[in-house]
C-alpha cells in the first residue's frame, strides 16, 4: 500500500490523538499529551504534512518560517512499522516544495541522531561553520 501526503490545517481528535503519538514515541514530548497544544503547533507552522495509510496517520513533518525569507523543516518521523519505504523522503519532498511554491528557497533542518546522511540526497548539506544550539527553559 502506499501512503498518502496531505497538509493538515484544521486537524480532528483522531488526528491529534496519532500526531501527539508520533511526538511520543520520539520523546519529543514532555509532560501530559495535550491536544490543544497539539492543535496549535499544526495552526502555528507554515506546512505541516501528514502521511496518511489505511487512515491513520503514519508520518508526519513540518515547516516553520517566517514567510518572507527562511524556512526551517523539524518534527520529522515515520512511525517505526512504517519506515524504510521512502515515506520520509516523500514528506520531506513535499515540505520543500511547498516551501518553494511559498517563495521560500532558504531551508534548514537539524538533523537529530546522525541523520544527515538521510538528507543529504534530498540536497541538504553539512553548514560549514556552523554549531546547531539550543536555550531550554522559560
Amino acid at each position: 500500500m502506499t501512503a498518502t501526503i496531505r497538509f493538515l490545517e484544521d486537524p480532528g481528535k483522531r488526528e491529534l490523538d496519532r500526531i501527539l503519538a508520533l511526538y511520543a514515541a520520539n520523546a519529543w514530548w514532555s509532560g501530559p499529551l495535550d491536544r490543544v497544544l497539539a492543535a496549535r503547533i499544526v495552526a502555528g507552522s507554515h506546512a505541516f504534512a501528514v502521511a496518511e495509510e489505511d487512515g491513520s496517520i503514519i508520518g508526519m513533518g513540518r515547516a516553520i518560517s517566517d514567510r518572507v525569507s527562511d524556512a526551517y523543516i523539524q518534527d520529522l518521523t515515520v512511525d517505526e512499522r512504517h519506515r524504510g519505504r521512502g515515506i520520509g523522503t516523500r514528506l520531506v519532498r513535499a515540505l520543500v516544495q511547498r516551501l518553494n511554491d511559498d517563495g521560500l528557497f532558504w531551508i534548514a533542518l537539524i538533523a537529530e541522531k546522525n541523520s544527515h546522511p538521510f538528507y543529504e540526497p534530498l540536497g541538504f548539506s553539512v553548514m560549514p561553520d556552523a554549531v546547531p544550539m539550543l536555550r531550554q527553559g522559560r
